[in-house]
């Protein structure tokens, strides 16, 4: 995918004494008394801030916070915590800007942060008359947060539209670059892990990797479902009887390919839903009327960990078993060590992955995480996502 990048801009000495607006993602969580209790997107969003600051720019950055009620602040709504956190990372004051859609004042340097851009009116409907005057600002626009990317909005795809340059940041520019790595110009085997509660959720995702990958593993309560498909006895698990037909289909489009989705031979099972349930393994064969299965058994666990450590390409989206209790948390840890363990180029995405990951301790041996959530599903989906496709357009019209 073609898109132009900052860093190409800062190569070529575009960006000195220029006006760069970046749509950062800053939408951290916070407690009751507005204190930020976990700052992993203000960091993440530092390095394209420097970039520009370094090679000259007159810095202006925003980003949504929460869900507030367009043309109506209230204190909860603020950026100020954030322009705080801003500071001390930057080692420089931060200022934040209200009412600023009408115009911005900061000299080249020095960087600005522009009060939540959903209280402006418009925001998400991208209002053509609000992207203009958001583009006026400034010289370049800058896109750099993945997380809002499968959004139309006006300050993520309208602005795009009419700044005078549009460009992807450095979190965007690795976001593309992985999901091409993975999906578009794969190395082989490609092998994609999709796990969750629902098939409801993620059949389009199914139907789409159904046609891409060479193994498609399934976990969760989806697994039960393809279990169920396959005549297979699951007792009182979570399931959707209402989509066996769509199980099947994709079980039989991947096998007129040649590919397979691998059903577990062996389960842990409960009675109850709780953290000190009893667990036992049991053959699937052997799940009784009133069981649930709660994860993958080990002779499955260690039949798809050596699927994963042939693989060229692995792509993980979700645990394959109730990972927060540790009686079943033993598959998801087995999935997660073969993927780390693996020398195929690793992509995982979603917040339940993500919580694995950090449970386990495999961060670093991850090609890359992604932060996307809803953007990184869309993009399995097979979907062009918004900010892909107009940063894209500019660079083809530049």
């Amino acid at each position: 995918m073609n898109v132009l990048r900052l860093s190409d801009l800062i190569t070529q000495g575009r960006v000195a004494g220029k006006r760069v607006f970046i749509r950062a993602d800053l939408n951290v969580p916070q407690d009751d008394a507005g204190r930020i209790t976990e700052d992993t997107r203000i960091r993440a969003s530092v390095p394209c801030i420097r970039m520009a600051l370094d090679a000259g720019a007159a810095v202006m950055v925003t980003s949504h916070l929460g869900r507030p009620t367009e043309g109506a602040f209230k204190p909860e709504d603020t950026l100020a915590p954030v322009a705080a956190r801003l500071s001390e990372l930057l080692g420089a004051p931060v200022p934040l800007v209200s009412d600023w859609v009408d115009g911005v004042t900061v000299a080249p340097g020095h960087v600005v942060l522009l009060e939540n851009c959903r209280l402006n009116k418009g925001e998400k409907k991208n209002d053509e008359a609000l992207s203009r005057k958001m583009a006026a600002l400034c010289d370049i626009f800058v896109h750099d947060a993945f997380g809002t990317a499968h959004r139309a909005e006006a300050s993520t795809y309208g602005i795009a539209q009419y700044a005078p340059i549009a460009c992807a940041g450095p979190l965007l520019a690795a976001e593309i670059d992985a999901v091409t790595k993975a999906l578009a110009h794969p190395k082989r085997p490609l092998v994609a892990i999709v796990a969750g509660s629902k098939v409801s959720t993620k059949l389009t995702i199914l139907q789409s990797l159904a046609g891409k990958v060479d193994g498609l593993i399934v976990g969760g309560g989806i697994a039960n479902t393809f279990m169920l498909a396959m005549g297979l006895p699951i007792g009182k698990s979570l399931a959707e009887p209402g989509l066996l037909g769509e199980a099947k289909a994709v079980i039989e489009a991947m096998k007129a390919r040649g590919a397979a989705v691998p059903i577990p031979t062996d389960v842990v099972v409960a009675t109850e839903f709780k953290a000190d349930a009893k667990a036992t393994v049991k053959a699937v064969a052997d799940v009784g009327p009133d069981d649930m299965i709660l994860d993958i058994g080990p002779q499955t666990a260690a039949v798809l960990a050596a699927q994963l450590a042939m693989a060229g390409t692995i792509v993980w989206n979700g645990p394959v078993g109730v990972f927060e209790f540790d009686a079943f948390a033993h598959g998801t840890e087995a999935i997660a060590r073969a993927i780390a363990a693996s020398p195929a180029f690793s992509i995982a995405g979603g917040g339940d992955t993500l919580a694995a990951i950090a449970k386990y301790g495999i961060e670093k041996d991850i090609d890359y995480i992604s932060t996307g959530g809803g953007a990184f599903l869309e993009v399995l989906e097979g979907k062009t996502l918004p900010a892909f496709e107009i940063l894209s357009r500019r660079a083809a019209q530049s």
